[in-house]
């Protein structure tokens, strides 16, 4: 008897911290719905880099790895994550801005003038992002921003 108290005393604890923080309701929650058209391909040639830096983890997630910003043979830009990209993978969606700075800043009302959704991570380890254009110079980092958490899972300054 001792044990089963005891066993739901740990069950209804956990289930209480599981919806306490995965709760919509908090005041703070915002929402950012973009759709972005991602385009998977390779570089053609080798990636000639223009920017460059690491990531730092944020909100206790494991994100780290080299990410790298430059053209291809054929002028074309890129965004690449190298093989030691790492981040969380089970929360749902995370999304991969051009940010003008290490916070994630949404602005909807206004376009959101300070990110640019240019794809989202579908696994770990090497990854490129075709570019439609050459990134403006004001996008000083790329910020990982898990919507389904509302969390940032890291960000890089590219210098």
């Amino acid at each position: 008897m001792k044990n089963r108290k005891f066993a739901l005393v740990v069950l209804a604890s956990a289930m209480t911290t599981f919806f306490i923080s995965c709760s919509d309701d908090d005041a703070d929650v915002v929402t950012v719905t973009e759709t972005v058209e991602v385009d998977s391909s390779l570089p053609v040639g080798d990636l000639l880099v223009s920017l460059s830096g690491n990531l730092v983890a944020e909100s206790g997630t494991p994100t780290q790895g080299l990410v790298e910003v430059g053209v291809d043979a054929d002028d074309t830009n890129f965004v690449r994550f190298a093989d030691d990209f790492t981040t969380e993978l089970g929360t749902g969606t995370v999304g991969i801005f051009l940010s003008t700075s290490a916070v994630f800043t949404p602005d909807p009302a206004n376009g959101n003038p300070d990110l640019m959704l240019i794809g989202n991570v579908a696994d770990n380890g090497e990854m490129f992002i075709k570019l439609s254009d050459t990134p403006d110079a004001k996008y000083t980092h790329i910020v990982l921003w898990c919507a389904t958490a509302n969390i940032p899972f890291g960000n890089v300054a590219l210098n």
